[in-house]
């Protein structure tokens, strides 16, 4: 097998503050976030100003890139704004500024020549020549269209310098390159623009014109019709094959997505990843990385366009996937003493409960509630959402491990 020089990068979504903390704990080697405005995910939460500023001092000071988003395209009555924005990016020390409008590239040009920027998967690179008209121009990174496969990538990366970044796992849009326009056309949310509503993902059915009230039902299952809902990409299968195509950056989506599932991908692609560096001759997946992200919401899982085969981008009609099957309860906010952790709770816990906690490294540990000690410390039979409280288990844990419970088993 061919091995890179460079190790790959783990490039992982952060929403908030929180999920910045949550992504650097399970391992993720840069992140990609967000101010309030100018980025794809308006609904995500993103960080002030301020809080911008402090998530790139914190993640600097674990060794840790920051990419920060500004990959709307613009309007005009913006490019005050937008101008100011990049400033800001480049005062604060982000390591780069992710954009897919051109004239925001210019103008980033002028004003901040000196930060690298990464070309957003918005603006649809899908040939090796596109990647040197943009390294000419000097862009430093290009996240590569969901459509490429393998193979394509391979060619664009043994064409130009330019590092290669792509998606590994998460959702894909039905559409070229998530350029959509159902939500702009059916709630008036520019996609485009971080307000999408996800259409492609809602139920639907036929109507005839003299029979309104007819409902005719499309290929479906006992959820209901989605007639351009895709599967979820997962690459966890095939990580020597995408490391030996020349991607420099595996890129999981889900800026929107819960903490739950964050340390979950995190984690087990970190995992892969440092297995195959380890010996890539010995590699192989591990069954325990498959059924951690088999458990976390998903709707079905393909290999996108990678691979060439067309069974794998059909719009998901079957493989609608039940809710998780474990349910979130808390996050470890530091160890009180041997086996007393401080937790901070996120759904109702009950002494006794059989749980599992999800650590930085290796698998997921089953434990036991023993007790419930609340800040007045007194033992309880239960806690609910928002408080902390003090737990006794039968293991020791680190803070912003997660804890949750396997859903059918609360006592």
């Amino acid at each position: 097998m061919l091995q890179k020089n460079n190790k790959v990068e783990l490039l992982a979504p952060v929403g908030n503050p929180e999920k910045l903390e949550i992504a650097i704990h399970y391992g993720a080697d840069a992140v990609y976030l967000a101010g309030k405005e100018f980025s794809l995910r308006n609904f995500s939460g993103n960080f002030t100003y301020d809080e911008l500023q402090s998530a790139v001092k914190y993640a600097h000071k674990t060794g840790v890139k920051v990419y920060v988003a500004c990959n709307i395209y613009s309007r005009n009555f913006e490019q005050k704004a937008v101008t100011d924005y990049l400033k800001y990016i480049a005062k604060i020390g982000a390591d780069a500024v992710i954009i897919s409008d051109p004239g925001i590239f210019m103008e980033a040009s002028d004003v901040i020549p000196n930060l690298p920027v990464h070309l957003s998967t918005q603006a649809n690179t899908t040939n090796y020549k596109s990647v040197l008209f943009w390294e000419k121009l000097g862009v430093k990174r290009i996240n590569v269209a969901r459509e490429l496969s393998l193979n394509e990538i391979n060619a664009i990366a043994s064409q130009s310098s330019l590092e290669i970044e792509a998606f590994v796992h998460g959702a894909m849009c039905i559409s070229y390159s998530g350029r959509c326009l159902l939500s702009s056309f059916m709630s008036n949310r520019d996609s485009n623009r971080g307000m999408c509503t996800h259409p492609c993902r809602w139920k639907y059915a036929v109507v005839e014109e003299l029979r309104p009230d007819k409902y005719y039902p499309l290929t479906e299952d006992d959820r209901g019709s989605y007639i351009f809902n895709s599967s979820d990409l997962c690459m966890i299968e095939y990580i020597p094959e995408i490391i030996e195509s020349g991607i420099d950056s595996f890129k999981i989506e889900g800026r929107m997505k819960s903490i739950n599932y964050l340390a979950s991908t995190v984690k087990v692609y970190r995992e892969a990843i440092d297995s195959y560096y380890a010996s890539p001759e010995n590699y192989e997946t591990k069954a325990r990385w498959i059924e951690e992200l088999a458990s976390i919401n998903n709707r079905g899982y393909c290999a996108g366009f990678y691979f060439g085969d067309p069974d794998q981008i059909l719009p998901n009609y079957t493989k609608n996937k039940p809710l998780s099957n474990h349910l979130f309860i808390g996050k470890v906010i530091e160890k009180a003493s041997r086996c007393l952790t401080y937790i901070e709770v996120r759904n109702k816990i009950f002494k006794g409960d059989d749980v599992e906690v999800l650590g930085k490294k290796g698998p997921v540990v089953k434990d036991k509630i023993i007790d419930i000690i609340d800040t007045d410390g007194q033992s309880v039979p239960f806690a609910q959402p928002g408080s902390r409280v003090t737990v006794l288990l039968n293991n020791e844990y680190c803070p912003n491990d997660l804890i949750r419970r396997v859903i059918g088993t609360t006592s």
